[in-house]
């Protein structure tokens, strides 16, 4: 199996690559695991669009590299990220509890992230 056809489907699909690799239970665990906390993150109002510069004014660069950090991780949910940003989610900051939101958005994208790596651990024949 190719290598970025895995990659590429586990970021579209969470817990895709192992879907691919008839591994039934570590997909239905890593799907559930990273659909939860990406949808526990946007009830909970966490920002999951990419921060603009007007959001980044007045702070010092190692700041704003860690809210870009920060998106990227969001980003590498994969699928739920693609929907959320087709239903035009709220902005960088908004709401009350966007704190703990985008805690658990950042969550799902570094699970799909696992995911990924320890699917391809195991094609390599490691044990996860």
């Amino acid at each position: 199996m190719n290598s970025l056809l895995l990659a590429a489907f586990g970021w579209v699909v969470p817990g895709g690559s192992w879907l691919l690799m008839r591994r039934y239970w570590q997909f239905a665990g890593f799907a559930l695991v990273v659909s939860a906390a990406f949808a526990g993150g946007l009830l909970l109002q966490g920002g999951c669009r990419w921060p603009q510069p007007a959001d980044l004014a007045g702070l010092d660069s190692f700041t704003a590299l860690g809210f870009q950090v920060a998106a990227f991780a969001k980003v590498l949910a994969g699928g739920p990220y693609l929907i959320a940003q087709f239903f035009q989610t709220p902005a960088f900051l908004a709401g009350r509890m966007h704190e703990y939101g985008t805690t658990l958005l950042i969550m799902a994208g570094l699970f799909n992230l696992l995911a990924i790596s320890s699917a391809f651990d195991l094609r390599k024949g490691r044990k996860p």
